[in-house]
């Protein structure tokens, strides 16, 4: 057991500090701090010891130096043996058992937009460098960088600090420091001689944390974990809650399939529903109701839907509750859960249930990343906003009529979330027909027609990207499409447009292109 008889006490976070320097205080713990924690403690009757007096040297420039010194970090690197003593004694020094630190807001400040040479100066340097000593030196220092963690520091006070304690809050410091420094490395190479920012810095770096094991990956001969960012915004899939996992633990492909089905839910401000296979839009609806989407989504491809994904943009309740309960899903996800309905799908012993709390729109932005040999592919969020179909060009003779043109922009938003090449077939607000991930769009057109059959006669068609050739459109006029939306841009588009007017059909071109591979 490690003893806590004097702790370092510097941090910007001050969530829970006054409880902590409370109990530091009252077990006869010296307590050294610096600027505004010592402020805060001392207006809270706390009784402190500033660094300065303690080093003998004052704070200079304006505190950019202050417990960059000996006796600081000569107090935090001693170990427990007599030439260390010595030489800190030599100095002015006492051993220092407790580093309870966190750094300067500096991710905090690049988002607010603040100007440049504000930003550099919440570059943290004396905070990162006690982290790592204290963190180094854990066989006898404890470390904490986390306010969660007061509370296990604050029970051991009595007995000492145990050496899995100090180990587990080490690593913690060390993931601390490196996720700070990878931001700082981001934002340094992002910028540009002007003044501006490159949309992808010159270095990416990520340090996420495991948040729990999967039980398994791909395949069931694979391993498989969720690693969180700990910066990720409420309302992603990180932050989300797993409220039942019945008889099984989730699955890579569950997370993944969660992920995409969220991703389109997002997309629509009503009551709606998005049903998923192996990360595709099976049946999407928006309908007053809640359990009414639900029951046209899942009713658009039946058969598809069994054993899906299901992601919802309103809280559970009983009626659609009962709904969910009638076919084997793997997933639902939702904001958040009635307690009556919570408690009918916990009785699905193979039902997995996520609540995500808070919601984010359809144009957040964030970086999507794959990994590709030895590299990783980064790109902004596909966040196009919306506003493509209201905004498109019609190029055919016949535009589309009110009721299409919303229907249009139903599609749309779903074929954006469909794998390329996609092929959305739509009416009422819901999907009818759906072709995907094809090697030739004229196959997903078929396959979307196969889907609809009958149901595809006034339909209206999104693609996500451009007709190479009139026969897709063709197939999709046999079909009984009224009207077409896709992004235009093909040298065929004068063949495609003519063959659309022979059809009667009614077609915008929003020039964006929603591939997704």
């Amino acid at each position: 057991m490690a003893q806590i008889r004097r702790a370092l006490v510097s941090v910007s976070d001050k969530t829970g500090i006054l409880d902590l320097g409370r109990a530091l205080h009252g077990k006869g713990v010296q307590i050294l701090s610096t600027g505004g924690t010592a402020k805060a403690l001392r207006d809270a009757g706390i009784p402190v010891t500033d660094v300065s007096e303690y080093t003998k040297s004052p704070e200079i420039m304006d505190g950019r130096v202050k417990t960059l010194h000996p006796r600081v970090h000569g107090g935090i690197l001693m170990r427990d043996q007599a030439s260390d003593r010595q030489e800190l004694g030599q100095i002015g020094g006492e051993p220092i058992d407790l580093v309870v630190v966190n750094l300067y807001p500096f991710e905090a400040t690049v988002k607010r937009g603040a100007p440049h040479h504000e930003v550099i100066e919440n570059i943290d340097i004396g905070g990162p460098s006690m982290l790592r000593s204290a963190a180094k030196n854990h066989a006898r220092v404890t470390v904490v960088v986390d306010p969660i963690d007061y509370a296990a520091v604050i029970a051991a006070i009595d007995t000492g600090t145990d050496e899995a304690l100090r180990a587990r809050l080490a690593a913690k410091a060390f993931t601390h420091t490196a996720r700070y420094d990878a931001a700082i490395a981001g934002y340094l190479t992002s910028v540009q001689p002007d003044g501006t920012r490159e949309a992808v810095p010159g270095t990416f770096g990520m340090v996420l944390e495991k948040a729990y094991g999967l039980r398994y990956g791909e395949n069931p001969h694979q391993h498989g974990a969720f690693y969180r960012d700990p910066s990720a915004a409420p309302g992603t899939l990180a932050r989300a809650e797993v409220v039942s996992h019945g008889s099984k633990e989730l699955s890579f492909n569950n997370l993944v399939d969660c992920e995409a089905a969220l991703d389109a839910v997002r997309e629509f401000d009503g009551p709606a529903a998005v049903v998923v296979k192996h990360t595709n839009p099976c049946g999407v609806a928006i309908a007053d109701k809640l359990a009414v989407a639900y029951r046209i989504a899942r009713e658009a491809d039946a058969l598809s839907a069994f054993g899906g994904i299901v992601a919802l943009n309103r809280e559970v309740d009983d009626a659609t509750a009962e709904l969910l309960a009638e076919t084997f899903l793997e997933c639902v996800i939702a904001p958040s859960y009635a307690p009556s309905a919570l408690s009918r799908l916990q009785q699905k012993k193979n039902l997995r249930l996520l609540a995500i709390g808070a919601w984010l729109p359809a144009d957040h932005k964030a970086f999507h990343i794959k990994h590709v040999g030895g590299g990783l592919l980064v790109q902004d969020r596909d966040n196009t906003g919306g506003t493509e179909v209201v905004q498109a060009k019609c190029v055919t003779k016949r535009a589309p009529t009110e009721a299409e043109k919303q229907a249009l922009d139903f599609a749309w938003r779903v074929c954006k979330h469909v794998k390329s090449n996609a092929i959305v077939f739509a009416k009422d607000n819901h999907t009818v027909g759906v072709g995907a991930g094809q090697m030739s769009r004229v196959v997903s057109v078929e396959i979307a027609v196969k889907k609809a059959g009958a149901e595809a006669k006034g339909c209206v068609l999104a693609s996500d990207a451009f007709f190479p050739f009139p026969d897709g459109l063709e197939a999709a006029a046999a079909a009984g499409i009224t009207a077409v939306v896709q992004p235009g841009g093909s040298v065929k588009d004068a063949d495609v447009i003519a063959a659309a007017d022979k059809a009667g059909i009614a077609m915008l071109f929003t020039g964006f292109r929603h591939f997704r591979h």
